[in-house]
């Protein structure tokens, strides 16, 4: 653990000695690479998998403010870094996060940790269409919410009604989706970004599909997209979602997707160690089996900068990196 210190100068390793008691579990140097799709990366200094939300306020409420906290959900859009994670790296997945449930005509809410997958089949179920999209969105409504994540024409902020959360002190906020009625503040979406605080650790999201349907019917159109995405991408890998954000605003035709900016770069199957440019989808990026999270990370900064030298454009990265370097 680094001898980083807090503003009034008392040590970090010292401050997380002693960490509010919780009802949950809470590990010590806890190796985060098995929660992460990538299956790289160093530990956190300290995991905390809350039991519920009343865990995770009280917890927010009594630590320390000097001490850093990081949210990671299922681990499918993030690098851990080789060094990990100082402070407490706070999970939010199980049974209680990964609720769904149907609240009556087109509406159902949802915790962070509940996959993508899953909520599309929960609408399906529920027979509530306008929802089949989010099958398509690798990772759970968290890190889905975080970068207004999208697929097939459509985007989280197209069926958020309004999400609930906690700041880094435990006040409870909540903010309603773009263009939505109520006297919360609207959440500020765009292309792969959204303008919600920083510190904000959201609990739950209410969503409004589009229409009515025959559960079987949406299920079958749920189960071709999966099928589709099979078809396109690198699922069966030790990999992510989507590397980079397509440009924004969009240039010429052939600069309008990022797979087909890293293919002209002659990128597709490009390496460094044990990382790879995936050769089915090459807005991808893969473990091969021995890579380091500075693989992976220098791989991505290898493909934007070919990608600027030979295509004139400056990719954004979507995959978050986070932690020490080693």
């Amino acid at each position: 653990m680094l001898d980083i210190c807090s503003p009034a100068g008392e040590p970090l390793a010292v401050m997380i000695a002693s960490l509010p008691p919780v009802r949950g579990k809470l590990m010590q140097d806890a190796s985060l690479a098995p929660y992460t799709w990538f299956r790289v990366g160093g530990p956190a200094d300290w995991l905390f998998l809350p039991a519920d939300e009343e865990d995770l306020s009280s917890f927010l409420k009594t630590l320390d403010p000097a001490i850093p906290v990081t949210v990671l959900g299922v681990g499918s859009n993030v690098i851990v870094r080789d060094g990990g994670i100082e402070g407490v790296v706070i999970r939010l997945m199980g049974k209680y996060w990964g609720a769904v449930e149907p609240e009556g005509g087109l509406t159902l809410s949802a915790r962070p940790g509940a996959l993508d997958l899953a909520v599309a089949k929960a609408a399906a179920r529920a027979g509530i269409t306008g929802l089949e999209f989010l099958s398509g969105i690798p990772g759970s409504l968290g890190g889905a919410t975080r970068t207004n994540a999208g697929c097939y024409g459509r985007e989280l902020r197209d069926v958020l009604v309004n999400l609930e959360g906690y700041l880094r002190d435990g006040t409870h906020v909540s903010y309603r989706g773009p263009g939505r009625e109520g006297s919360a503040p609207e959440a500020g979406f765009s292309y792969r970004h959204t303008d919600l605080p920083d510190d904000l650790i959201v609990t739950k999201l209410t969503l409004e599909g589009t229409g009515t349907g025959a559960p079987d019917k949406i299920l079958e159109e749920i189960e071709g997209l999966q099928s589709r995405r099979a078809e396109t991408q690198p699922i069966k890998e030790k990999t992510s979602g989507s590397t980079f954000a397509n440009p924004d605003p969009p240039g010429t035709p052939d600069q309008r997707s990022a797979w087909k900016l890293i293919d002209a770069a002659g990128c597709r199957g490009l390496k460094v160690g044990g990382a790879q440019v995936s050769p089915k989808h090459c807005n991808f990026l893969i473990n091969t089996g021995d890579a380091t999270a500075a693989d992976l990370e220098a791989l991505g900064e290898l493909v934007r900068a070919r990608v600027l030298e030979t295509q004139g454009v400056q990719l954004r990265w979507e995959v978050r990196r986070i932690g020490r370097t080693a």
